[in-house]
């Protein structure tokens, strides 16, 4: 039994690392030269989905985030704006069109652009995955931001290249017969830039803000209660407690001439 726990755990980073080997390898690498979309599904492998399941895999996020030669181990915010910062930066980077017209002609950069990527997107999923509780790590709301802003950049450089009335990369040869056309390629580049992070990142949104309204909820139920004997302060009678009327009261103590008091 434990010997297959250990195995479900790691999975996640089988599967990572037979998803990047297959698009580094033929025939997706030859694909990713020929069309737009085919360079888009490894773009979005190695940003977001390898990292992941890497970070699913193994327990990294408490302990990048207390990193004693970390760039400001003791602020969890400030160190998750600088991994966004560069994911952010490492992303729109690779995403130019005068770097994906460089990775069409040179396969060599697909190295660097691969290492680069895994690193700032599992430096990025170190911030949003892990237990809430752990030792500095990111509040929901702050993880929530942070994943929306991740996937919002994925996005908006999705929608640059599919919106896009010309030719986005001119790299890329199109107009064979029968093939793709320019603008089919791209818009089909974008739907994988949409729905990959969507996948990823929309999940993570859910679980957070769950966590945070259900966090909000408990602090709200537990008020303190009011301090008895408080100087100033009325004790509140009880719920469906009202006082004795004062006229049935008056009679039980004083009946009235020729009627005995009491139940007889």
């Amino acid at each position: 039994m434990p010997a297959l726990f250990a195995r479900a755990r790691f999975s996640p980073a089988i599967a990572a690392v037979i998803l990047i080997t297959s698009t580094l390898l033929p025939p997706a690498a030859d694909y990713a030269r020929q069309y737009a979309f085919a360079q888009a599904l490894p773009f979005v492998i190695f940003a977001v989905a390898g990292p992941a399941l890497l970070v699913l895999a193994v327990p990294w996020p408490a302990r990048l985030a207390r990193q004693p030669g970390g760039p400001h181990p003791g602020r969890p915010a400030a160190r998750a704006a600088i991994r966004l910062i560069a994911f952010v930066a490492v992303a729109v980077t690779w995403r130019l069109p005068i770097t994906v017209n460089a990775l069409v002609r040179d396969p060599a950069l697909i190295a660097a652009e691969t290492i680069t990527l895994l690193v700032a997107g599992t430096g990025a999923w170190a911030e949003l995955a892990g237990p809430r509780a752990a030792p500095g790590q990111l509040p929901p709301p702050a993880r929530a931001v942070m994943a929306a802003a991740a996937m919002w950049t994925l996005w908006v450089l999705a929608y640059l290249t599919g919106m896009s009335g010309t030719a986005w990369f001119a790299a890329y040869r199109h107009g064979a017969p029968g093939g793709l056309s320019a603008a089919a390629d791209q818009q089909i580049a974008a739907a994988i830039m949409w729905a990959v992070p969507a996948a990823c990142f929309l999940p993570v949104l859910f679980v957070m803000v769950i966590a945070w309204l259900g966090g909000t909820a408990s602090a709200g139920d537990m008020r303190p209660a009011a301090p008895t004997g408080t100087p100033g302060t009325v004790a509140r009678a009880p719920r469906g407690w009202r006082p004795p009327n004062t006229d049935d009261h008056l009679r039980a103590v004083h009946p009235a001439p020729g009627r005995r008091a009491g139940p007889w």
